[in-house]
């Protein structure tokens, strides 16, 4: 070969199983045709990940969270369950069961309007987005994500990979009596979903969403679901997220919000599930006197890798936000909590506060912590912090000496270190049952114990 031809070669890229089977994943054709504008956004977001790859430990945001090493190989895109097994699924004991709610579910990534109810919701129009894909117009500036966010790789392979999700919109002043829950459940088969919510509360609406992912044991279900969340002016929102998937399963779940002027949202996040979980929020303030709480609670034993990251936008000023997230990790589990707040310029009279706690159980746990202000304005009021530490000896001697047993004084210390993060949910049916979570986690450890 010619000295000067040699030069051109270029490298062949090298790809882990995992990025093998997400680029086959892409090549597979949805079961309806995109639109045009779709399909265009589709082939730009998997060109960014074609060459850049699962992220690595050499990307900051995903320091702690190698995806390249965690993940091994990616199911196929999952087909749509048959109607028999579908209503098995959906009707397995599920947490939310005592909550009196409106339900949209979806199997196996694909919405199963047959199993769900909306009956009575006024004020709120759903339309399922494999529906609205192949008129791309319709959707319009809707499917429209953050800068922060659309940067993010598993948000890219979501658009890239997307097939279903829900389009809600609540309209101005509705006030829904019940919650509405999007129930994600999987049936007994390996298979990978990736699926698009893109949900919009009108000015002075008042409405509180429940997100659940479910499935059976011994099953290698991967999980892509991306939210965007917009809440108009004076609009309020409560969103509360529980992850119980198998051990077997991979989770990866973000909600990007953007908040109107005075609209208010209260977040709360429970990850209990999984063998390896990342839950993302990306949180814009794009309106003033917006404010902000989230709460979230990660539970974590055998060798499960669970990672929280927050990104917050005080991008104008007079916004409030409130961060508090809890985690306990047993056995040789690891946690990770990445949080910013980042204040702009002109975003004056800020008021944020970010905290995270955690608590090993055992010498090969560990927990991670990284906690980030970037603050770009002079009048502002932040603040964050962060601890990881054992359970208090003289706490559980003192409650054994009341002759409360080692494993129930454990029990009892850790729930109330958790309360304070649930304990805000002012619906008690929902509380109730992420209380009952907790416990479930808590039985079976001192099962295992035991």
């Amino acid at each position: 070969m010619p000295e000067a031809a040699a030069m051109t070669v270029q490298p062949a890229i090298l790809r882990t199983q995992a990025e093998k089977d997400l680029i086959e994943a892409y090549r597979q054709k949805p079961e309806r045709a995109d639109s045009s504008a779709i399909l265009q956004l589709r082939d730009a977001a998997f060109a960014r990940f074609e060459k850049a790859g699962l992220p690595h430990r050499r990307v900051e945001e995903y320091k702690y969270t190698d995806l390249r090493a965690l993940l091994r190989g990616v199911p196929p895109l999952a087909r749509p369950a048959d109607p028999e097994t579908a209503r098995a699924v959906a009707a397995a004991p599920a947490s939310l069961a005592g909550v009196d709610r409106h339900r949209l579910v979806f199997v196996n990534g694909h919405f199963e309007p047959l199993l769900s109810d909306v009956a009575g919701l006024d004020g709120v129009s759903t339309h399922p987005l494999s529906t609205l894909l192949p008129h791309g117009h319709t959707l319009g500036e809707r499917l429209g994500i953050s800068a922060a966010a659309s940067a993010d790789p598993i948000v890219t392979l979501n658009t890239g990979l997307m097939r279903d999700g829900m389009v809600i919109r609540v309209s101005a002043k509705a006030k829904p009596k019940k919650p509405i829950e999007i129930a994600h459940v999987s049936t007994g088969a390996a298979a990978s979903v990736a699926l698009r919510h893109v949900i919009e509360v009108e000015p002075n609406a008042e409405v509180t969403f429940l997100e659940t992912f479910r499935g059976p044991e011994g099953v290698p279900m991967h999980t892509n679901a991306v939210t965007e969340l917009r809440l108009e002016d004076c609009a309020k929102a409560t969103w509360i997220k529980l992850q119980t998937e198998a051990v077997t399963a991979v989770h990866f779940s973000t909600l990007v919000v953007t908040l109107g002027e005075k609209a208010a949202l209260e977040h709360f996040a429970l990850g209990a599930g999984a063998a390896v979980a990342r839950s993302q929020l990306f949180l814009t303030f794009a309106g003033e006197h917006a404010t902000l709480s989230t709460r979230g609670a990660t539970l974590l034993d055998g060798r499960r890798h669970g990672d929280t990251t927050l990104v917050i936008d005080h991008a104008v000023p007079h916004g409030t936000s409130r961060e508090l997230y809890k985690a306990v990790v047993d056995d040789e589990a690891r946690s990770i909590f990445q949080g910013k707040i980042v204040v702009r310029q002109h975003a004056q009279k800020t008021d944020g506060k970010m905290s995270s706690n955690a608590i090993l159980l055992s010498d090969s746990a560990e927990a991670m912590n990284k906690p980030e202000l970037e603050i770009f304005a002079d009048d502002v009021v932040c603040g964050h912090g962060a601890t990881t530490g054992e359970i208090d000896d003289r706490l559980k001697f003192y409650l054994m000496s009341r002759g409360i047993p080692e494993s129930e004084a454990e029990k009892l210390l850790i729930v109330a270190f958790l309360g304070e993060v649930f304990d805000a949910i002012e619906n008690e049916a929902v509380r109730d049952a992420v209380a009952a979570e907790v416990e479930h986690w808590l039985e079976r450890r001192a099962t295992r114990a035991g």
